[in-house]
């Protein structure tokens, strides 16, 4: 049996992504690779929001544990998820391998 995650109610899947977005963010800064990481996810992110558009209408997800605002045919929270993950990726790959930075 899977734990019950819906604490946050509708708001569950958006705070879970400004929780990781807030970690991308600092794994980001802290690699000086935030301005790398957004031109990155600039150009993937019309990418990603054809792919989402289209699973979301196909029915590959149904999330319902979201706020309910959609902004341009998708949920707000999908829009998030676009720039958190990307920039997550980013932001391990940076600390891990990045050049280091002097502080």
């Amino acid at each position: 049996m899977a734990p019950d995650i819906s604490v946050f109610g509708r708001y569950t899947y958006l705070l879970t992504e400004l929780f990781w977005g807030a970690i991308a963010f600092a794994l980001l800064r802290r690699a000086g690779a935030l301005r790398k990481a957004a031109v990155t996810i600039l150009v993937l992110y019309p990418i990603a929001y054809v792919w989402d558009r289209y699973t979301l209408a196909v029915g590959v997800f149904d999330i319902k544990l979201r706020t309910g605002i959609d902004v341009a045919g998708i949920p707000l929270e999908e829009h998030l998820f676009m720039a958190v993950v990307p920039g997550l990726v980013l932001g391990v790959h940076e600390t891990l391998f990045g050049e280091a930075t002097p502080e």
